[in-house]
């Protein structure tokens, strides 16, 4: 039971680790992006790798891209990552990498909410609202939104926590006119999704998106596309509002750290054979369903 917690390409320079993705510059316009099989959670990566979780989050992500390139363009470039490296890197990039465009990153994490749920469902315990957006009273845990709303937060470095935002503070980060049209195109994203992803018997709770300038301009979807680790998945013959629907995603694990009494600073506690492996399965199962 191993998985990639880290890559090492001899062919190309390492410009970037993430908390799953590691960058490769390709030349000034392009970059290879593998994903690992770490996995990270409240903001901490853990030690212990979920297996071919990599190769699952590209297969997902690379469907959503294909299936998405009408509402906005993204950033594959159509080449083949094993055309960009040396044969004795192919093993380190197999099935969990994509050559992608070098793009101005828009620095705030573009969140879309359907559904009541985790930090969302604790503020609206406490205010009513979500990120300043005021909601109907009464709502319980896991209940369906009246629309999808845009809660967008800080793009947090690695290790340090994402933090919600208002939508007049994301304005002043990146400009009204940029702030409406990532709002406007995440919650187009949002809603296409969901509506194919219920004919596949899975409800998407929430998720959250990344967006990149390319060099006219033009707003590009990027990173991952809703995955189980950008997004929450619930099966839909289980839903239930009221209580918290058990999930496709690393919620699994999340609530397993939460069930441990971890303070939730780093270094995360171990996290057994069993649990990953269960994780595996659910990652496998979001793959399965959505692209049948």
């Amino acid at each position: 039971m191993t998985g990639l917690n880290t890559t090492n390409l001899t062919s190309l320079k390492k410009i970037y680790s993430g908390k799953v993705r590691d960058l490769y510059e390709i030349d000034d316009k392009r970059m290879l992006m593998i994903a690992t099989d770490r996995l990270s959670a409240f903001d901490v990566i853990l030690d212990d790798p979920i297996p071919a979780k990599g190769q699952i989050l590209t297969a997902i992500s690379n469907f959503w891209f294909e299936k998405l390139k009408d509402v906005v363009p993204n950033h594959l470039t159509g080449d083949q990552p094993e055309d960009v490296v040396a044969a004795a890197d192919l093993p380190q990039v197999q099935g969990r990498a994509v050559v992608a465009k070098r793009l101005k990153a828009v620095p705030i994490e573009a969140v879309v909410r359907g559904y009541l749920a985790g930090s969302g469902w604790k503020e609206y315990r406490q205010s009513g609202s979500v990120c300043g957006i005021a909601l109907p009273a009464g709502l319980k845990e896991a209940d369906k939104l009246p629309e999808p709303i845009f809660t967008p937060s800080t793009k947090a470095a690695v290790g340090d926590h994402d933090e919600n935002i208002s939508f007049a503070q994301c304005e002043a980060i990146v400009g009204a006119e940029l702030a409406a049209k990532v709002r406007d195109t995440a919650i187009l994203l949002y809603q296409t999704a969901a509506e194919y992803a219920a004919t596949r018997g899975i409800i998407i709770c929430d998720t959250k998106f990344e967006f990149g300038l390319d060099e006219n301009g033009t707003l590009t979807l990027m990173d991952e596309a809703l995955t189980p680790d950008s997004s929450r998945f619930w099966p839909a013959d289980s839903y239930q509002p009221g209580s918290n629907p058990p999930s496709f995603d690393k919620q699994f694990v999340r609530d397993w750290l939460e069930a441990s009494g971890w303070n939730k600073q780093a270094p995360a506690p171990a996290v057994p054979l069993e649990v990953r492996e269960k994780t595996a399965a659910k990652y496998r199962e979001a793959l399965e369903r959505l692209t049948g």
